[in-house]
């Protein structure tokens, strides 16, 4: 089994998906108005956080203009507001921003990885690239050997988790827990904008979530 640098290190030089590649060099070199100044990392993303981690959050994909930016998932957008936010509230995380590399953001207890490593065209990754993909969060999985609780947002990490721990998906749903011999899976919605400005994911029912990860971490 790799070690999680040995790892990472594979992630970052990955190129099996053609598509993706070319989306992220495409994206990283052709940068919107708002950050035209900044150099964009334009690579595939390695999770980050506590090696020693209970929790595990697993997301869909790095987006084009955060993540894909910035060098870190959930990093430089609305998205990542919202995680850290509410880690940080819940003693998950040392501050409650998520802006770059060099931020000072630490992760306690807690470990952020995605389904898919390359931010993918309108955010919709194909079934191919999915499953090329998967061997890296299974590698992860080995290798954090801490996890008992699973925070799954949005229902492609769902999907992506149970084929992970190997048990047969249920009905997808906000804040809902499924128990299984060594770890527990709990379901959110993303904290997309499509989501937080719909109001279809509530900061209240987004804090639940949250709290609940903490009790079974403790």
């Amino acid at each position: 089994m790799q070690t999680l640098s040995a790892l990472n290190k594979e992630i970052k030089n990955c190129t099996k998906c053609p598509r993706l590649s070319l989306y992220i060099r495409e994206v990283a070199e052709n940068k919107v108005r708002r950050f035209a100044d900044q150099d964009y990392y334009g690579l595939p993303l390695s999770g980050f956080g506590d090696i020693k981690a209970k929790l595990l959050i697993v997301g869909l994909a790095p987006a084009a203009h955060g993540g894909n930016r910035t060098g870190r998932m959930f990093t430089g957008d609305s998205s990542g507001d919202w995680l850290v936010k509410i880690m940080h509230k819940n003693g998950f995380a040392s501050i409650s921003t998520s802006l770059n590399l060099d931020d000072g953001l630490v992760l306690y207890n807690a470990y952020i990885t995605a389904a898919v490593r390359c931010a993918p065209p309108q955010n919709k990754p194909t079934r191919q690239e999915m499953e090329t993909c998967f061997d890296y969060l299974n590698q992860e999985y080995k290798i954090l050997k801490n996890i008992i609780v699973i925070l799954c947002l949005g229902k492609i990490a769902y999907d992506t988790t149970c084929k992970l721990i190997k048990v047969k998906p249920k009905k997808f749903g906000h804040n809902k827990l499924f128990e299984y011999n060594s770890v527990k899976i709990l379901t959110s919605y993303h904290p997309s904008k499509q989501n937080t400005q719909t109001g279809r994911l509530t900061w209240k029912d987004w804090s639940a979530v949250f709290q609940k990860a903490k009790r079974l971490t403790k």
